[in-house]
């Protein structure tokens, strides 16, 4: 997306959310313009004037106004402003708001693509989809293909953009344009049938394949499905999913509908086709002594006889190693879906580093290690999925570890650090068909007698917990005590009530009333993309104030609510004013093991699950707010172990949007079992060097419980900062405590999050712009003061005609002396109908040298369109080329310019004084959207633009071609910036202005110096 850089000169910028507050780096907000720059207002729409020229609340000056652009932007790092297009450009597709101008300036990236633009078009079937339009190759690029940039290719290149791709990408050999040489889009053509992305074509196979892709073609509207095409690049969305599960339940070919968001591609959904999926209650029928495992002997799993035998052959040993098979529990399901989706790397890699004074302490910890994994069952458990109609759980009987020994540099740094670079989880990965899932690489430490080790744990075995249980069952070990460990848990159990527990209906039921309204994805700082691989993520602690800490513990007791409750409260808060919602949605790590059974909060796995959670960040107090959230959270609780595909489903968003892309973790923490040791027990010479835990979400915050402390944790993406984000939540726990101690009914929305520091330098840091420059001089004296400074120097040059200085000031002078005896009275309003020439110059200065308001028409509009203009600014009169120039009915004087310019010699200065603040022009929008609306341009507002910045860097005796338009956009700038610095303006006819070789070539042979 395209930079706007910082504000000019004089100029205050603010990005502002819906509520007029300041909004976070990295958070979309609205662009409103403050400072000397922003103009009058609107001519003659009182009411439109007042809704975008408002009060500025952040300016020390009295009556200060801050102009409201519609622009939408973002802060970057470096304190810069990216565009990201109009707010009034937004399209929303099943609930997801796109930003078209980002997808087309991602398009217009590609070398293939000289210009692109994206809109919503409507389907015969009435649903919104994005359609790309991209104009032919570079002409100074070879082709290589002769249909330009496929559809195919666009899409893979467009992913990198944080919005939704196109379904379809249409070949244009020009944008089709309006008289006023803006985008056409009612001439844009429908997408023909071959516009549509798709894989290589190949016809469906079988009787089933072809039904389903009969189905698809009536329902996407598309010709011809091939068996290798998916389902939503196609167009696809959540409803028309629904109706898909219909059409299948009449042909008797039934099938869960996440069954499609799992298998979207034809061919592999029709293979699921028909299926079944039945749970029991679990009895392990596989004892030490079976030969053979049949499809009978697993209740917990459907797997038919050539499934288990494929499993059975990745095995060690066969059936007589295997313990146990069952399928997998929801969060299982999702790791184990992004594991796959990452093309390198794990983003669930969980990682350890641990020191040992020498090479026999480090042997009886892994023979420790050893004999913890074989009293559990999730530790000697394997995943297996190719070939088989859902994934599997497979517990080994026996599994050894997989220690691997490594030599380190010697001058490659600390030796922990060079085991951290080469098993990154950003790069490495593990065999999930091998147990156990954990993987211990072991090496001397250069320059020294200690042994390091890092292990890799995935977390399809284990979460937090396990951790802190498995290290302190080693530390058991190791100290001689293991008879006093108790039995072991199964995980099985887990699974069994994971599905057998709270039934999907009531899982359904439960997120439906709490998603069902929500029709828009959740997405802070616009992070959209949930399944990353963690790479490109950076991660950011703090320990909070103590103070703080028990502040916020006091107001929990007070209210009987937890700790965790009144964090969720100011995440929320902290993801309300990042992605500019006020009902938010974001994930919450629940424990998961509140209802699984017995000696659950000692067993060994993965039992926490990921949900959403929903909070409405609006006018309700504190307080109250407080105590909806911790009753939210607490009815969550029951259904810990719903599906988290499940929940989104209740959603009014559709797939593949995601609806939320942000996640909390609150979790209680104990000093690391392995920390520290002492000499008289068997951690002797054991010290622990640290960890990383991750996730494939972009923006993720855990909350670190330590019983008398807190602590953040925040992990984003670039170039988000992960350490604002924790600042962000430090404010927000402040500000709530606060709020909770001294105004308790004070509305949740009225919180901020911005410390005070990054408010101030949002605010005003970015903001000093103040430069001096002559803000109670007109336009029309500093002109004057540059006529005196260089009376013989060339101001304009057009065609053969070079005119001075001094003698641009006397002709100026000579039509102001004419129009003031016209009756011109200071503020009245004189159109312009004039082509670029030296004429349009003196009229402009000759205007103001009157005390007059300039307003330019452009003769290429029709009739109608400028006698409206003519009207609506209340001309007194009009100068033009000849007498009733284009003009069909005018009703006031239009007057020939050449005759009123006539004369020679000297003429002095008209000497009228009056303020800066005075209107200097009147400029009109194209009126694209609507009729045009009038800005009122005060004199102060342009001499300060064009003596500070220059609008260029012009400087004396510079050359400067002015190639704009003639009538509209900053013609008037682009006419008074050399000017005002003593340059020459070189005057190019408009028709040129299109040609760009001729242009350069004319340039060239003229020595310029600038353009504008």
């Amino acid at each position: 997306m395209p930079h706007i850089g910082r504000p000019i000169a004089n100029t205050r910028i603010y990005l502002l959310d819906g509520h007029g507050g300041p909004v976070p780096f990295g958070a979309v907000g609205e662009l409103h313009i403050g400072g000397a720059g922003v103009a009058r207002g609107y001519l003659n729409r009182p009411e439109l004037t007042a809704e975008r020229f408002l009060a500025d609340p952040f300016s020390d000056e009295p009556d200060a106004r801050m102009y409201k652009t519609g622009d939408l932007a973002r802060y970057l790092p470096d304190g810069n402003l990216e565009f990201l297009g109009r707010n009034d450009e937004q399209v929303k597709i099943r609930g997801f708001r796109i930003e078209p101008g980002e997808i087309a300036a991602r398009l217009c990236e590609h070398a293939w693509v000289r210009k692109a633009v994206v809109v919503a078009h409507e389907d015969r079937a009435g649903d919104k989809r994005l359609v790309a339009y991209v104009v032919d190759p570079r002409p100074d690029r070879t082709r290589t293909m002769e249909a330009g940039l496929p559809a195919p290719c666009a899409r893979i290149w467009v992913r990198g953009c944080r919005t939704m791709v196109p379904s379809a990408f249409v070949r244009l050999e020009a944008l089709p344009l309006t008289p006023n040489g803006k985008l056409d889009r009612k001439a844009l053509p429908s997408p023909a049938d071959d516009a549509y992305a798709r894989r290589a074509y190949e016809a469906p196979q079988g009787a089933v394949e072809t039904a389903l892709a009969g189905i698809w073609q009536e329902l996407l509207g598309v010709e011809r499905v091939g068996r290798h095409d998916h389902f939503f690049e196609l167009g696809g969305h959540s409803l028309l999913a629904v109706q898909l599960m219909e059409r299948l339940r009449r042909l008797s070919l039934g099938v869960e509908v996440r069954t499609l968001f799992a298998r979207p591609v034809l061919c592999d959904l029709a293979a699921s086709l028909g299926s079944h999926h039945e749970v029991a209650v679990p009895a392990n029928l596989i004892g030490e002594q079976t030969a053979a495992i049949t499809p009978q002997m697993l209740p917990l799993i459907d797997l038919t006889q050539q499934e288990i035998d494929r499993i059975v052959a990745t095995v060690p040993g066969g059936v007589a190693n295997i313990q146990d098979i069952y399928g997998l529990s929801p969060l299982q399901d999702g790791i184990l879906f992004h594991h796959l989706l990452a093309s390198q790397g794990d983003p669930y890699l969980l990682v350890s580093e641990m020191a040992f004074a020498d090479r026999g302490v480090l042997d009886r910890y892994l023979t420790a290690v050893q004999q913890v994994v074989d009293r559990h069952d999730i530790l000697r458990t394997a995943f297996a999925w190719e070939g088989l109609s859902s994934p599997a759980q497979v517990v080994w009987r026996k599994a050894a570890l997989d220690v691997s020994e490594v030599e380190l540099d010697e001058d490659g740094g600390p030796g922990h650090e060079q085991l951290k670079r080469r098993f990154d989880p950003r790069q490495y990965r593990i065999d999930l068909g091998q147990a156990p899932l954990l993987r211990f690489v072991i090496a001397r430490e250069p320059g020294s007698g200690r042994w390091l080790l890092l292990e890799l744990q995935h977390h399809l075995i284990g979460d937090h917990t396990t951790l802190e249980v498995m290290h302190a069952e080693v530390r058991t070990v190791l100290e001689g005590r293991r008879h006093e460990l108790a039995a072991p848990q199964p995980f099985r159990n887990l699974v069994a009530q994971a599905r057998l527990g709270v039934s999907s209906e009531e899982h359904e039921a439960f997120f439906r009333s709490m998603l069902a309204d929500i029709d828009e994805p959740t997405l802070p700082f616009g992070l959209i993309e949930v399944h990353g691989d963690g790479s490109g993520v950076g991660e950011a602690h703090r320990m909070l104030p103590q103070a703080l800490n028990e502040r916020l513990r006091a107001q929990a007791r007070r209210l009987g609510v937890s700790l965790a409750s009144l964090c969720h409260l100011a995440w929320g808060q902290v993801v309300a004013l990042s992605s500019g919602r006020e009902q938010v949605v974001f994930a919450t790590v629940l424990f998961g093991r509140m209802q699984a059974g017995t000696g659950a909060d000692r067993a060994m796995g993965l039992f926490i699950n990921t949900l959403p959670v929903r909070l409405d960040l609006d006018g309700t107090g504190v307080e109250e707010s407080l105590r909806i959230t911790h009753a939210r959270v607490a009815e969550l609780l029951t259904h810990e172990h719903a599906s988290l595909a499940l929940a989104q489903r209740c959603s009014g968003v559709a797939a593949p949007a995601p609806l939320f892309s942000a996640l909390l973790n609150y979790r209680h923490n104990t000093p690391a079992a392995m920390a520290g040791s002492t000499t008289d027990d068997g951690l002797c010479g054991v010290e622990w060097l640290g960890g990383e835990e991750r996730t494939n979400y972009p923006l993720t915050l855990s909350v670190e419980d330590f019983g008398e402390a807190l602590g953040l944790t925040a992990q984003v993406v670039e170039p988000i900062s992960a350490d604002r984000v924790c600042g962000y939540m430090q404010h927000a726990l402040e500000q709530l405590a606060e709020a909770l101690e001294r105004a308790p009914n004070t509305p949740v929305r009225e919180l901020d999050i911005l410390p005070p520091e990054e408010r101030r330098y949002l605010l005003e840091e970015l903001n000093r712009t103040e430069a001096d420059y002559p803000s109670d001089l007109c336009l029309h004296e500093l002109f004057e003061q540059q006529v005196r400074r260089t009376p013989e120097a060339v101001a304009v040059v057009h065609d053969d005609e070079r005119v001075s200085y001094g003698e641009l000031n006397a002709r100026a002078n000579r039509l102001a002396h004419h129009l003031i005896g016209l009756g011109v009275k200071p503020g009245d309003r004189i159109a312009t109908m004039l082509d670029r020439s030296v004429a349009l110059v003196v009229a402009q200065l000759a205007i103001l040298k009157a005390g007059g308001v300039y307003v330019p028409i452009d003769r290429a509009l029709p009739p109608a369109r400028q006698e409206w203009l003519i009207a609506d600014c209340a001309a007194r009169l009009v100068l033009s080329e000849s007498d009733g120039d284009d003009l069909v009915e005018a009703t006031i004087p239009v007057l020939p310019i050449e005759p009123l310019m006539a004369g020679t010699g000297s003429s002095p200065d008209p000497g009228l004084v009056w303020s800066a603040e005075a209107a200097a022009y009147v400029m009109y929008t194209s009126g694209s959207t609507g009729l045009p609306k009038g800005v009122v341009v005060p004199h102060r507002a342009v001499n300060r633009l064009v003596i500070n910045n220059g609008y260029a860097q012009f400087g004396s005796n510079d050359r400067v071609a002015w190639v704009g338009n003639p009538a509209f956009d900053i013609s008037t700038l682009e006419v008074w910036a050399p000017l005002l610095h003593g340059s020459s303006l070189i005057v190019i006819p408009t028709r040129m202005r299109c040609s760009q070789r001729f242009c350069a070539a004319w340039f060239s042979s003229t020595a310029l110096g600038s353009c504008i």
